[in-house]
């Protein structure tokens, strides 16, 4: 059978799609990176751990808001305005909030007020980039040939860890030349240069054309009023299930991607600039784990609730020999423990994507894989949190452990009560 190629404008369509994620990995870790710079200086009456539990509140603050923003410019733009409108406007938010971070007072200047600052930008950030994988996804998977959505999928969900890969070296940078002014000049110097990919991804967006999907919902009168409510109404059970993987998934990203600045400063006692360097790397190797894991779902697979199935079982196997290393195993262990963890997480990752647009029909997709996804964080942005709260009883090593078992059962319970998406009659997306 003849497999169609993507062609320029889908390409393009594409990049705008993989350039989205890119912005949200860059502007979210950097806030990871820095999450230890600025702990003192907006909470400094708070003891460390205290004070790096409540600099993490912030991830939850966003991610709240997320869910919320996929709902509110999925429901009221990408399924009724258009997918690119709404990318469009949500990549202006979400770049311009991402750079405000480099303005905000500290608690010696502001007092109870920056920390208040510091979570108002972040929620309002969060809804902006809420839109983002609802809005791209559906505009994405909806522009190419259906026998490369696996593939494709897989790429633009790549650049979330290509954001990860190039902060983390823009980190490592940054920290080298500024050295001892990081708490006072450093940080701000890093949540400024977010406005580079937003600019980037701006410029990718703002000359594509609009889902030939959407398009023809729009000749033939299928827009719907209230994309959410037939959402909830048709798909519910679809929801439900896609919610409990994404929780136990995005739980684990924060306590691993998210966290590994903090764990590899404060408990795998490496400095600053080498912990940018080997969390550079070990997104770098999580690329090639999405694009792993894509390939095989395109090639070999096929089946996306399998896809998902094998990946999470293989990770549940390598977290305890991954976590040792990390903790114990000096630079080398850090890294080839991350490494491996990076890998295998980021091929549970790739299936995502095709999954949720294949799982909600086209007249609510983009509120559909938004708040399938988005929604996920309403719990699992509080993974951080409640793993390092937990640590002050059971100690780091077993909380951090343990937490990503029982994250991983979410991913495995929702993904086996979940159905089967792929098949001749989804190479067309209703």
């Amino acid at each position: 059978m003849h497999v169609a190629r993507p062609n320029r404008i889908q390409w393009g369509i594409v990049l705008a799609a993989w350039a989205g994620w890119l912005l949200d990995g860059y502007v979210s870790i950097a806030y990871a990176l820095a999450a230890p710079i600025i702990s003192p200086l907006f909470f400094p009456s708070l003891n460390p751990l205290a004070g790096l539990i409540a600099t993490y509140l912030g991830f939850a603050v966003n991610g709240v808001a997320r869910p919320l923003g996929s709902a509110l410019f999925g429901n009221y733009l990408g399924d009724k305005l258009g997918r690119r409108a709404m990318l469009v406007i949500t990549i202006m938010g979400f770049s311009i909030l991402g750079t405000l971070r480099s303005i905000l007072p500290t608690y010696a200047q502001a007092s109870l007020l920056a920390p208040t600052l510091l979570f108002i930008v972040l929620f309002v950030e969060g809804l902006f980039a809420g839109a983002e994988y609802g809005g791209g996804t559906a505009l994405s998977m909806e522009s190419v040939p259906p026998e490369k959505r696996g593939i494709i999928g897989s790429f633009v969900q790549s650049g979330f860890g290509t954001g990860y890969f190039i902060v983390a070296l823009v980190f490592s940078a940054i920290s080298t030349y500024f050295g001892s002014l990081m708490p006072s000049v450093g940080w701000r110097v890093l949540f400024a240069t977010s406005i580079i990919p937003g600019l980037i991804a701006l410029a990718l967006r703002y000359f594509i054309p609009e889902s030939p999907v959407f398009e023809d919902m729009k000749r033939t009168g299928q827009v719907e009023k209230v994309p959410l409510g037939r959402l909830i109404k048709e798909s519910g059970r679809d929801l439900m299930m896609a919610l409990m993987i994404t929780t136990g998934l995005l739980a684990i990203n924060e306590i691993t991607f998210s966290l590994y600045p903090a764990i590899l400063t404060k408990y795998a006692n490496i400095g600053e600039t080498e912990m940018g360097l080997i969390v550079a790397i070990v997104n770098l190797i999580s690329l090639f784990g999405v694009w792993f894991g894509g390939s095989l779902l395109s090639y070999l697979v096929k089946r996306r609730k399998l896809t998902i199935l094998t990946y999470t079982i293989a990770f549940a196997i390598i977290i305890y020999p991954t976590s040792l290393a990390v903790l114990y195993g000096g630079w080398v262990g850090a890294l080839t423990g991350a490494g491996v963890q990076a890998f295998v997480e980021a091929m549970i990752f790739a299936p995502l994507p095709t999954f949720l647009s294949e799982v909600f029909s086209k007249r609510y997709r983009a509120s559909g894989a938004g708040v399938a996804y988005n929604g996920g964080l309403i719990v699992g942005s509080f993974a951080i949190p409640i793993t390092l709260a937990i640590s002050s009883y059971l100690g780091f090593p077993t909380a951090w452990i343990l937490m990503m078992l029982i994250w991983t059962a979410f991913i495995l319970i929702g993904t086996l009560l979940s159905r089967e998406t792929w098949s001749l009659e989804d190479l067309v997306l209703k």
